[in-house]
């Protein structure tokens, strides 16, 4: 096997350890490092929850005979911190173990790292490799990337459709659309996701509790836009269970866990609220409507990934799903549902 080859071979394993950090190491992102010596694993680890160890520092801690380390590569799927955070930089504890060889994934877009980490270990004669699987490296970080280099959260737009293209009675009553497995699916993308949004029609109609009750995992902060807050205060969103911020017109303040921030600009309201989002560091965010404010998502161009549900149920009338001028990347059958994602690159 060629380097490159053995390279990837381990950098593949990064990419899978550094999943399980997905949705509880923000605002940090999830990396995955292991340690290999003489083609054996001798270390492995991913990202703590905020303010734990990170990857190479779980990593190297896992090794049980530590005077292999001067003579192993460390791999790791985004460049190595250089600054102090939450927990000294981890480029130091590499040259304080003495790691000749490192195989970073890709660089670090934050303003502090920034191939800072790399420069530091190739000053004290570590040998850096970089861009091995860039592609998919890139991909797994996209929340962390997009806010720093977008200085928006990631925006994931989500609804369910008929098959005919409806998304909601026009007698303003709720009706299920996506079968019960679809339905838990969603609640485990709230678990990996900062933030869920939802408007005021969405909010008084269904009176949803925008939480993960049906799967096992962290809540997301609640979202409501709701200019003239005409939503009842005896409904879910304010039962002061989660974190929840209610973007309107009207007043600021906070109360408990809801907060009340009250927006300036008459218009582009969205790009408003997605930057006092990304001031709040909140990398990740869910739009599950309704089919309006999503639609305006749309047409100002504002998202990067779009999850829709279409079931085999027919109406004979309704409102009408919000409309994608794309082709899905992906297809998949969750029973009678059929999944399609849409990237917006």
């Amino acid at each position: 096997m060629t380097q490159d080859r053995t390279d990837e071979f381990y950098m593949n394993r990064c990419l899978q350890l550094a999943a399980n950090g997905l949705g509880n190491t923000y605002p940090n992102p999830f990396v995955g490092s292991v340690i290999v010596h003489n083609q054996n694993i001798i270390g492995e680890g991913f990202t703590s929850f905020y303010g734990g160890p990170h990857a190479e520092v779980n990593a190297i801690h896992s090794v049980e005979k530590k005077e292999l380390l001067p003579s192993s590569t460390l791999y790791v799927t985004l460049e190595p911190c250089a600054h102090f955070g939450k927990t000294p930089p981890c480029s130091d504890l590499i040259i304080e173990h003495k790691i000749p060889r490192v195989v970073v994934g890709c660089l670090d877009p934050f303003a502090l790292v920034n191939g800072e980490g790399i420069n530091r270990m190739r000053t004290h004669g570590i040998e850096v490799s970089v861009g091995i699987l860039e592609k998919e490296c890139l991909e797994l970080n996209r929340r962390f990337f997009t806010i720093h280099q977008k200085k928006r959260p990631y925006v994931i737009l989500k609804w369910a459709q008929t098959a005919n293209g409806y998304f909601a009675p026009k007698n303003h009553t709720q009706q299920w659309i996506s079968n019960r497995f679809s339905k838990q699916l969603v609640h485990w993308w709230r678990t990996q996701e900062q933030a869920i949004l939802v408007g005021k029609n969405t909010a008084i109609v269904d009176n949803p509790q925008l939480n993960s009750r049906l799967v096992q995992g962290r809540n997301p902060i609640r979202v409501l836009i709701d200019y003239d807050l005409s939503t009842p205060t005896t409904h879910y969103l304010f039962d002061q269970t989660l974190p929840t911020i209610i973007f309107n017109k009207v007043k600021g303040g906070k109360n408990e866990l809801i907060e009340y921030i009250q927006l300036q600009s008459k218009e582009n309201n969205l790009e408003e609220i997605l930057r006092i989002l990304y001031q709040k560091n909140i990398q990740s965010i869910i739009i599950e409507g309704g089919s309006r404010t999503l639609q305006t998502f749309i047409e100002q161009n504002l998202w990067d990934e779009a999850r829709v549900f279409s079931s085999s149920t027919v109406w004979e009338d309704g409102i009408f799903a919000p409309h994608l001028h794309k082709k899905p990347s992906k297809t998949q059958i969750i029973d009678n549902d059929f999944l399609r994602i849409y990237r917006n690159d």
